[in-house]
């Protein structure tokens, strides 16, 4: 495993079999937290989920979620041009609006749109489940992979606005142009694999559908039931 400065890039050669055994390597990346009381996982939904479910377990830590939305860009959405989180939090890409000819009422449009989804997620997901507490404590913040970092980066501003004592961030693979920018806004960063060439998060899983909202909620009425 090679340290640069604050973060840590295991050089594996492999993909991942899925997001259970992304998140069980993760976890043993993260096990010197292991026993700690103030430890709080947090998964971005949906594929965040089952990457946090283990390392949760591992660390013997309670779980919740940080809801975040990716913008994509109005004609291609799996581009993403910036996030929004819970509290009111937009983080957009350098050069938004403009970018790739995007006005402004295309980017409020988006948003409106992807608030609409979080809001739908948080009832779902959540019920009448309160938020848990993050002030004081170490926060850790997943997610199945990131590729530009604006999602993660809205997860970082709002966990920072509730005054964590640490704030970790943990992916399974991430482009290293978005890592470095990540580096600079959190205590660590924990990434198994940081490809040179990145393509997308899929490529790095031999197992790679789509995370529905059962799955989501099963796994949370696992760790809430704990």
């Amino acid at each position: 495993m090679l340290e640069v400065n604050n973060f840590f890039i295991m050089q594996e050669l492999e993909p991942f079999t899925d997001r259970v055994d992304a998140g069980r390597h993760l976890a043993q990346a993260l096990r010197h937290y292991a026993g700690r009381d103030d430890v709080l996982v947090l998964a971005l939904p949906r594929g965040g989920v089952p990457v946090a479910f283990p390392i949760a377990q591992a660390l013997h830590a309670e779980l919740d979620l940080m809801l975040v939305r990716k913008l994509g860009l109005p004609n291609q959405p799996e581009f993403a041009m910036g996030a929004i989180g819970s509290g009111g939090v937009r983080v957009l890409q350098p050069g938004v609006p403009g970018l790739m000819g995007v006005t402004q009422d295309e980017v409020d449009a988006v948003s409106a749109a992807e608030l609409g989804e979080l809001v739908r997620r948080e009832r779902r997901y959540r019920g009448e489940r309160p938020p848990a507490r993050l002030e004081g404590r170490c926060v850790i913040l997943v997610d199945d992979g990131v590729a530009t970092g604006s999602t993660m980066l809205a997860a970082v501003e709002v966990a920072r606005r509730q005054r964590p004592s640490r704030l970790v961030l943990a992916m399974p693979v991430a482009a290293q142009d978005a890592l470095q920018v990540l580096r600079g806004v959190a205590d660590e960063v924990v990434c198994p694999i940081a490809p040179l060439r990145f393509r997308a998060v899929g490529q790095w899983y031999r197992r790679f559908e789509q995370t529905d909202d059962e799955e989501v909620q099963s796994l949370l009425a696992q760790a809430w039931a704990q």
